[in-house]
């Protein structure tokens, strides 16, 4: 779906900070989204998360930065870490490319599916960045 010149996904939920999140059964895939990697422009470097991390919902996990601004990215639901994107760290532009595909930043064991609830759907996120 495209909101202005955004794409939002259908199959995934959002967060106020603007990542994105596909869950596949207990596993929560998270990136940020189209609308993040268009205001932070150029990527030129990622911190990834360590894997067995146990992360709180909201809890800062990973960091991007671009040429403009380094930015915290923010663990939509709790859980621990179970894979990162290695590639990110040799292409970080991947983010740029392909923020919803190839540009994802780590995978999550989820702990509380209750916490899914919370998430923004693709209306509310799209309602969200619209005006921008």
């Amino acid at each position: 779906m495209k909101v202005g010149k955004y794409e939002v996904l259908e199959d995934r939920y959002y967060t106020e900070s603007d990542e994105w999140v596909k869950i596949e059964g207990e596993i929560a895939t998270v990136g940020i989204t189209d609308y993040a990697q268009k205001k932070l422009r150029d990527i030129v470097g990622v911190e990834l998360p360590q894997i067995g991390r146990e992360v709180k919902m909201g809890e800062s996990v990973a960091v991007v930065e671009s040429v403009k601004a380094a930015a915290d990215i923010y663990s939509p639901l709790s859980g621990t870490v179970v894979e990162a994107n290695e590639d990110l760290l040799s292409e970080p532009e991947l983010i740029n490319k392909d923020p919803y595909g190839a540009g994802w930043i780590f995978k999550l064991k989820i702990t509380n599916k209750a916490e899914v609830e919370k998430l923004l759907t693709t209306e509310k996120y799209s309602e969200k960045i619209r005006g921008d």
